[in-house]
């Protein structure tokens, strides 16, 4: 029997990991360019190429241009490669709840501002995506959190309506944005307060037992 509640959850910060410090070293070292001035184009600039209207090329010659530097295409595959790399690394104890919800007949989706060569990325190396009914990638929707656009595309993408939909982020700005938009959002603190999330809200693997206990 399936639940009936669908839970989606953000990628970055909640299933897969921020950027460790090492990672945002070789990204800089690669750029050969101060820290600060590095970083401040990498997102400003970084909208348009998650919601996919820039290439990764077409990025970084954008961040080298603002840095007032002539990134050449030796450098700019380096920079994809490593900005790839600093994204990569997965939390296995998420994954393993990903896989209870999944087994336990639980609706899952996806949302995830990514751009076009990392989603490539996590389709070609991360087995554990095909639980999830929906991916929303940003870089394919057209839109990114928190704009009202990339929740609704979720919801029209799971058939559901957005009250039934309990949202799982590590920005409170996303969340908010969510709540907005009709669906249930939760802040992601770390595995054992999501757990007790999911059980309140009667999504985590033993709810449905739960419910037929004394039935």
């Amino acid at each position: 029997m399936t639940s009936q509640g669908t839970v989606l959850f953000d990628l970055f910060g909640v299933i897969a990991q921020h950027q460790s410090p090492e990672a945002r070293t070789v990204l800089v070292s690669t750029a050969g360019a101060p820290a600060p001035a590095f970083w401040e184009a990498y997102w400003r600039l970084r909208p348009p190429y998650d919601r996919g209207e820039l290439t990764g090329p077409a990025y970084w010659h954008e961040v080298g241009t603002s840095l007032g530097a002539r990134f050449d295409s030796a450098r700019i595959g380096a920079l994809i490669e490593a900005d790839i790399s600093g994204w990569s690394a997965v939390d296995g104890d998420m994954v393993t709840l990903i896989e209870e919800l999944a087994a336990a007949g639980r609706r899952l989706g996806l949302l995830s501002n990514i751009p076009p060569e990392l989603a490539a990325h996590y389709e070609a190396h991360h087995a554990w995506l095909r639980h999830f009914e929906v991916c929303g990638f940003s870089c394919r929707i057209g839109h990114a959190k928190p704009e009202p656009g990339a929740y609704a595309w979720c919801v029209r993408a799971l058939g559901v309506e957005p009250a039934d939909v309990l949202f799982v982020d590590d920005r409170q700005e996303n969340v908010c944005a969510a709540r907005a938009a009709g669906l249930r959002g939760e802040l992601f603190t770390g595995l054992d307060e999501l757990r007790a999330t999911l059980r309140e809200h009667r999504l985590d693997a033993a709810a449905e037992g739960r419910g037929r206990t004394g039935n």
